[in-house]
């Protein structure tokens, strides 16, 4: 059988850095070429980033990709690696008008080029376009009609991109009826919580609908509010595991494969499954001499779950702080869970050098929770300082006399002033504490412990904090390491301390009974009879539902923050803040 050394290169990339993300594709060229691989693949949009949103819709910026592209394959020649075959993903055109899907010539795809010889000598796009959760391609995009294949060393091989493995028909049973005897697919799959074995799942059954060896190659690094975990896939045929790359981790899959040989007499052609056109290069028709395989494949440690999620968070926060040009984070440090678990995160993202924390005691904050704060601050060595707001909220007193929740929220919002104050001051960037099971109840304040410019765990459960924080101390024992989260922290009632005695059940119900409602109904999209029916207390479901309701102009409000579930809040749900619907009566 032929054989074929195959490069995957897991990179991250920066929507709209195209020159940075040139260099990053010529450097991994480089080492792939070093390595001995006869064919080198990259993920989906690689050189533009992922994912554009309207920067699609902007002709210049579509302009801009297609002249890297031809500058890229330029580059790559003159380097000295153009008879390595390179699969590029970036942002295309349609030359021709689609009427069916009512765009006219120009339309922009989703596409990914093979580059060879200094040309780019082959173009498709997408087939299937996703347009659930946080993908809108369908407003931006329109679908390839072809079925592209290239023939390397006797190998021929079918060429996919992500959403095209995530439906049924198109590419995949093309493969079949073309007679591929590799289908390589390139993909920027954002990470959920649990997905990995959804992914692997789907990559084993595509394989054998395909009749070949499947390689999934994905994206690492993040996106605003999107994360992408890698764990680049490669089975064989019957969909056993061949490779499988660390999570998290950026690098290149190297891995001999033996292939069937394409018939040399025969180049497929004509139309196959769902009305997909062939369209078939010949790069270089005859097998390699036979050598001996050095890189058999092999399967990367998995994390387990919480070193997973926790992962995905430290992941996400390190590429907004470092996409977006900023070097260091402020934190308000409460003594509370939330900022301490946040805390933890930031120094794991960008080091403790570059994490300020600052304690702002009220006349009703506990003397505990400002230690609390302070023991956190010499676990990790995150630079620490204590400011009392009590001056500044005796001044307002005495202007407003406010009581109640008013009087309340003015503490919080002090705080934002004096955090972002702060910011401007010295640079740093605020994130914002709150979860998502704050988010959903509108538990939180505008404008004060709302205040940011990211929400590291706005995605994540009350209850999952605590499991996390827990792991992540876990985690620094096993490792010799000061666990960074004070165990006080972790064991006290969650209290926001903006009146005397306050803690959240006050507000709130016990979280381990919220989150599980919230999760049917945020998550899930169950409604009132529903929930109920699952053995929820009736009163207590139509209370927590009309919390969830009413505080949608709330999360409008709240800063981007990392996604790890298959529905947070923004792009994935996404409801009226004017709404007369209401779930609870």
């Amino acid at each position: 059988m032929p054989q074929l050394r195959l490069a995957l290169n897991q990179i991250d990339s920066t929507v709209g850095d195209l020159d940075g993300n040139t260099e990053s594709i010529v450097h991994w060229t480089r080492h792939s070429s070093e390595q001995g691989a006869h064919l080198v693949a990259f993920p989906e949009m690689v050189l533009t980033g992922y994912p554009v949103e309207d920067l699609a819709l902007r002709s210049s910026f579509v302009e801009a990709s297609r002249a890297a592209l031809h500058a890229l394959a330029a580059r790559l020649e003159d380097e000295g690696f153009g008879e390595l075959p390179v699969v590029v993903g970036y942002l295309d055109r349609s030359e021709r008008a689609q009427p069916r899907f009512g765009q006219p010539a120009g339309a922009p795809q989703n596409a990914a080029a093979v580059l060879h010889r200094g040309e780019v000598i082959l173009t498709f796009a997408k087939h299937h376009l996703p347009n659930y959760g946080v993908f809108d391609e369908f407003r931006y995009f329109v679908p390839g009609q072809t079925l592209p294949m290239i023939r390397v060393h006797g190998v021929d091989v079918a060429l996919a991109i992500c959403e095209d493995l995530w439906q049924d028909g198109g590419r995949v049973p093309a493969a079949r009826s073309a007679g591929a005897g590799l289908l390589l697919s390139i993909n920027a799959s954002p990470y959920e919580r649990d997905k990995d074995d959804t992914r692997l799942e789907l990559v084993r059954k595509r394989a054998q609908e395909a009749g070949c060896t499947t390689a999934y190659l994905a994206m690492i690094g993040g996106q605003d509010e999107l994360v992408f975990d890698g764990d680049s896939i490669v089975v064989d045929r019957d969909g056993a595991v061949i490779a499988r790359a660390p999570q998290f981790a950026e690098g290149c899959v190297l891995l001999d494969l033996d292939l069937p040989a394409a018939d040399p007499g025969t180049v497929p052609q004509g139309v196959v499954d769902d009305g997909l056109r062939i369209e078939h290069l010949t790069l270089s028709a005859d097998p390699l001499p036979a050598y001996e395989p050095e890189l058999a494949g092999g399967t990367a440690e998995r994390l387990g779950d919480d070193e997973e999620i926790y992962t995905a968070l430290v992941v996400g926060l390190r590429a907004y702080v470092a996409k977006n040009g900023f070097r260091s984070v402020l934190i308000g440090l409460s003594g509370g869970i939330d900022s301490a678990l946040v805390a933890a995160i930031a120094c794991d993202a960008v080091g403790a050098q570059n994490v300020y924390g600052v304690a702002m005691p009220s006349r009703y904050s506990s003397e505990h929770s400002i230690a609390d704060a302070a023991e956190l601050a010499r676990r990790t060595g995150l630079n620490f300082r204590t400011v009392p707001i009590a001056p500044m909220f005796d001044a307002y007193m005495e202007s407003l006399h406010l009581t109640g929740l008013a009087e309340e929220n003015l503490q919080s919002r002090l705080r934002g002033t004096m955090l972002m104050a702060i910011s401007n001051q010295e640079g740093h960037i605020v994130l914002a504490p709150g979860n998502k099971s704050e988010l959903a109840c509108g538990y939180s304040t505008l404008y004060g412990d709302s205040v940011g410019a990211y929400g590291p765990i706005k995605d994540v459960y009350k209850t999952s904090i605590f499991r996390l924080a827990k792991w992540r101390n876990q985690a620094a024992e096993e490792r010799g390491q000061t666990p960074p989260i004070p165990e006080n922290s972790i064991t006290k009632p969650p209290s926001a301390e903006l009146r005397p005695g306050q803690v959240d059940t006050d507000s709130l119900p016990d979280y381990d009974v919220l989150d599980q409602i919230l999760e049917l109904y945020v998550d899930r999209d169950q409604g009132r009879a529903e929930i109920v029916a699952a053995g929820y207390d009736d009163e207590l479901v139509t209370r927590i539902l009309r919390l969830v309701d009413t505080a949608e102009y709330k999360r409008r409000q709240y800063p981007p923050g990392t996604k790890i579930s298959a529905k947070g809040f923004g792009k994935d749900r996404r409801l009226p803040i004017t709404n007369r619907w209401r779930e609870h009566g």
